[in-house]
């Protein structure tokens, strides 16, 4: 099937690697015009031009998702240059382990602030300029099979992504009110090989390419872990937030999305 969003605008937040690079070239492939946001310019820049290359629609954008007057000036910049917003893929998000009593309240702070403050800046920003062209959207935010259950160590991000998935499940029912026609949806990976884990299990530092240590690590994980025995990429994620994005899932909002390889019912 292609062109399911085909003419839709969408804006995907961390998308210079792991997840959000694959939701920006899926959605980009079926049609999309999709803006990419991003700390790290040069990986952000580099992924926008790949889907270019391949023939679709991207640009890319810096953005601190913590940053309220940078989300001002993103929504205002996609209202520019394309007069809309469809999709939004609220992903930018970061993951810090270890020990409830070793976090530092700053290291606590930052990964709430990107985790769950950024989400809500997303869609404070993004849902006006959604609702404007008064045909309805999909937003999508990114939490995690650590927002469904807890995890020893990792205390924090837990609670983060505990509440991206109440706080989606809550504008559902305000969107649903009002009657916008903007569904509001959260996805829950598990075990997905991405650069979230670098700093979750130690592996090497942020954003880097996939090393040997953390494919290993990963794998080692996953097959103890999954039902399904072995670790996820992130294009199965992109499948699942295409379908959120999509009409397919036109009756669908304030749900959870789950795609962990059966991890969270074990």
């Amino acid at each position: 099937m292609v062109g399911r969003v085909d003419g839709k605008v969408a804006l995907v937040t961390g998308a210079a690697s792991g997840i959000g690079r694959a939701c920006a070239e899926r959605l980009a492939a079926e049609g999309a015009k999709v803006v990419l946001t991003d700390l790290t310019d040069e990986a952000g820049a580099a992924a926008a031009a790949d889907i270019a290359k391949g023939g679709g629609q991207a640009s890319y954008l810096h953005q601190d998702v913590t940053d309220e007057d940078q989300w001002v000036q993103i929504i205002a910049s996609v209202r520019k240059t394309h007069g809309r917003l469809d999709i939004l893929v609220n992903n930018a998000g970061i993951g810090l382990g270890g020990s409830v009593i070793d976090m530092s309240l700053a290291d606590f702070r930052k990964q709430m602030a990107v985790n769950v403050e950024g989400v809500f800046l997303g869609v404070k920003h993004g849902l006006p300029l959604m609702r404007a062209s008064g045909e309805g959207g999909s937003i999508i935010n990114m939490s995690s099979v650590a927002g469904l259950k807890g995890a020893a160590t990792l205390a924090g991000y837990c609670a983060s992504k505990g509440a991206v998935r109440l706080f989606t499940k809550s504008v559902a029912l305000e969107c649903a009110a009002a009657g916008d026609k903007v569904r509001v949806n959260s996805v829950h990976p598990g075990i997905i090989e991405t650069p979230i884990w670098d700093t979750i299990i130690g592996t090497g530092g942020p954003g880097a390419n996939a090393g040997p240590q953390r494919a290993a690590s990963l794998d080692a994980m996953a097959s103890v872990a999954t039902p399904l025995g072995f670790k996820g990429d992130p294009s199965d994620i992109a499948d699942g937030v295409l379908w959120l994005a999509s009409s397919e899932s036109r009756y669908v909002t304030g749900a959870e999305l789950v795609i962990d390889g059966g991890l969270s019912v074990r």
